[in-house]
């Protein structure tokens, strides 16, 4: 599908005026330093989805290596663990999906001081991961390449003495 294409990758909410899910979509942004709801809307979105093939997965009576295939991308991508199984993609919370962004690692591993600051280090282009240097906050980062993640050798946040580093280091 075209980038430009007409189509969402998010549903919104169906009740746009609900105080106490407004509150917690506000401490979601804030706790994830993400741009606008429409990122958390699309979090959401893809939960329900991992959700939604559990679901039809449970479902079948035969096993298949559909469903062990389905686990092993979520265990890639740290969104379960090891030993979880397909009962456990159902209690998942969108905060699982949101801790695999790549903006929420670069400030996990003390690379920024807030998330705000992890997300304005990658777009500006401070950031790399295995050697290639990446400008989308929301990326997914695999477990197998979370280690990778570092300031590009080029930037000036590569340097330990940067002003914006220092607070970082202590």
């Amino acid at each position: 599908m075209a980038l430009g294409s007409n189509t969402k990758f998010y549903e919104t909410p169906n009740h746009p005026f609900q105080g106490e899910r407004i509150a917690d979509e506000s401490n979601l942004l804030g706790r994830y330093g993400l741009k606008n709801k429409e990122e958390l809307w699309r979090a959401q979105s893809e939960l329900r989805g991992y959700r939604r093939e559990a679901r039809k997965l449970l479902g079948q009576t035969v096993e298949t290596d559909e469903a062990d295939e389905f686990l092993a991308r979520l265990k890639r991508y740290g969104i379960l663990s090891e030993q979880d199984t397909l009962d456990d993609v159902l209690s998942l919370d969108v905060t699982d999906v949101l801790e695999r962004r790549l903006q929420t690692v670069v400030y996990r591993k003390g690379y920024a001081n807030t998330p705000e600051q992890a997300r304005q280090f990658i777009v500006h282009g401070h950031i790399v991961l295995g050697g290639q240097r990446v400008t989308r906050p929301s990326m997914k980062v695999e477990v197998a390449v979370e280690d990778t993640v570092g300031f590009d050798e080029n930037s000036s946040l590569a340097d330990e003495l940067h002003p914006e580093r220092a607070e970082a280091q202590e």
